[in-house]
C-alpha cells in the first residue's frame, strides 16, 4: 500500500496549480490551515535555491473533530498534507497523503470509516486536477 496518491499536471504554472488545488480542497470541505513554502524556507534558512515546492496542511474540521473524539492523540497525523511540486517548468506533481495508510499504524478500528471517507475526498481533489 502506498502512503500517498498523486497526479502530474502539465501546461500550467505552479501558481495556477496551487490555486486549483486549494479550490478543489474547498469543494471537498477542506481548508488550508498551514502552507509551507520550501523554496522560500530553504533560501532564507540555508541559502539553497530549490524548485517551487509547497506543503499544504488541509483540514476538514468536521472529520478532524470526529477523529479526535475517537483517538485523542490522532492530532499527530493532522492536518492532511498535500504537496505541490514543480518538477520542471510547466510540469507540476500534486501528491496527497493517504489517510488510510496512516491510520494502519494507529490500530484503532473505529478510525477506519473516517479515514476511508477522507481518503476518497482527497482522491477526488487529485482526480479532478487537469
Amino acid at each position: 500500500m502506498s502512503y500517498y496518491f498523486n497526479k502530474t499536471v502539465r501546461g500550467k504554472n505552479f501558481g495556477e496549480v496551487t490555486e486549483m488545488v486549494i479550490a478543489e480542497l474547498k469543494t471537498e470541505g477542506f481548508g488550508v490551515v498551514t502552507e509551507i513554502d520550501l523554496k522560500d524556507t530553504f533560501k532564507k534558512k540555508i541559502g539553497i535555491d530549490f524548485r517551487n515546492y509547497k506543503i499544504l496542511g488541509a483540514c476538514n474540521p468536521q472529520f478532524a473533530f470526529k477523529a479526535l473524539e475517537i483517538e485523542k492523540n490522532i492530532g499527530v497525523f493532522l492536518p492532511c498534507n498535500v504537496v505541490i511540486d514543480e518538477t520542471e517548468p510547466g510540469t507540476v506533481e500534486v501528491s496527497a497523503v493517504d489517510p488510510v495508510a496512516s491510520m494502519i499504524s494507529v490500530e484503532n478500528e473505529s478510525l477506519g470509516s473516517t479515514a476511508t471517507v477522507i481518503q476518497q475526498k482527497l482522491r477526488n481533489v487529485i482526480d479532478r486536477l487537469e
